[in-house]
């Protein structure tokens, strides 16, 4: 079983930043595409990042490309999203998902990850 935990969020101002940290144990974690995922209260998770097993690609949801980035120590068994510029609209439950890895090499929907943290609350305040 994988075991996926997150860390990192708070309370930060209007273009402010944090880097959220997600920790997997349990198998073997360069196996693994890492996603991270986002939940707003009242709305449906949403994807907003990717990264390969080797941390050689990345993509990102058009909302925050260019301001997050997603990266991964596979030494360390852990995915990070560095959040600057946040925007009060980024205030969300970050959830970081696993995907074995079956093709495609990257996915978007949440049905597609088999191992989720718990989630760290992300507020922005204006």
């Amino acid at each position: 079983q994988v075991q996926l935990v997150e860390s990192g969020g708070g309370l930060v101002q209007v273009g402010g930043s944090l880097r959220l940290s997600c920790t997997v144990s349990g198998r073997t974690f360069s196996d693994h595409v890492m996603g991270w995922f986002r939940q707003a209260p009242g709305k449906e998770r949403d994807f907003v990042a990717v990264i390969s097993r080797t941390g050689g690609s990345t993509n990102y949801a058009d909302s925050v490309k260019g301001r997050f980035t997603i990266s991964r120590d596979n030494a360390r068994n852990t995915v990070y999203l560095q959040m600057n510029s946040l925007k009060p609209e980024d205030t969300a439950v970050y959830y970081c998902a696993a995907r074995r890895p079956l093709p495609p090499a990257f996915a978007y929907a949440e049905s597609a990850y088999d191992y989720w943290g718990q989630g760290t609350q992300v507020t922005v305040s204006s």
